[in-house]
């Protein structure tokens, strides 16, 4: 089987879309691109076929043409061409998923998009180095992405030692980031700190102890939903 070229996966695409779908996608997300209204489960379906006729070379140029579309639904199915677990040369899909990271405009691409970042990380922990760069960047968008692609940290049960350190190296981030006001700043630290109690509730506890009150109240509520008082 031969794997699609850029112009068929996005007539594939549009071939899924509804007008009146497109029109309240458009009106939900705001972010200036255009929306096919194409269903999720159907860009994964199309994505499954794609994925099994190309190589990882392939993915990677496939993923980043239909990126560059910048069409709602183009992008969500490049990150869902690249987002897998184990990649031998998992290289050139980090390096193509960081050129994406600036680009993030909203959080439903974004969330799609990261989804590769932290399985990228996951299996090559060095790369918080490039990630911690995004705490400071002007974009709202860039400094939520750092907690969102480092969120299987706080989902580990029974970390490793490296996992452990990697972990907190995150609540640091999220330390530096209560004076943030921005809503999607608070509400991806109380999503981190939320995760994280399931797991390990003690750490949470002292985390907030030192660090909560900086938290809008809404975030404080969230990050505490599963703390038993």
């Amino acid at each position: 089987m031969t794997g699609p070229t850029a112009e068929a996966a996005l007539a594939a695409l549009a071939a899924e879309g509804d007008a009146g779908r497109a029109a309240g996608m458009a009106a939900y997300h705001k972010a200036p691109r255009r929306y096919l209204g194409a269903p999720v489960p159907r860009i994964e379906a199309l994505v499954h076929d794609w994925r099994a006729a190309l190589d990882l070379a392939g993915r990677v140029a496939l993923a980043r043409a239909l990126w560059d579309s910048d069409i709602h639904e183009a992008r969500v199915a490049a990150a869902k061409l690249l987002t897998q677990a184990r990649i031998r040369d998992d290289g050139p899909v980090w390096a193509l998923f960081c050129d994406w990271v600036p680009q993030f405009d909203g959080w439903a691409v974004a969330d799609h998009a990261c989804a590769v970042g932290s399985r990228r990380l996951m299996a090559d922990l060095s790369r918080l180095d490039e990630i911690e760069r995004w705490t400071e960047d002007p974009s709202v968008w860039v400094r939520r992405a750092a907690l969102v692609v480092a969120l299987p940290l706080a989902r580990l049960p029974h970390p490793k030692p490296t996992e452990t350190a990697a972990r907190e190296r995150v609540l640091g981030w999220a330390a530096g980031y209560t004076p943030d006001r921005a809503w999607f700043i608070q509400k991806a630290v109380a999503w981190w700190l939320r995760d994280l109690s399931k797991h390990d509730p003690a750490r949470v506890r002292t985390w907030l102890d030192a660090h909560g009150a900086g938290l809008k109240a809404f975030a404080r509520k969230e990050a505490g939903k599963y703390l038993k008082s």
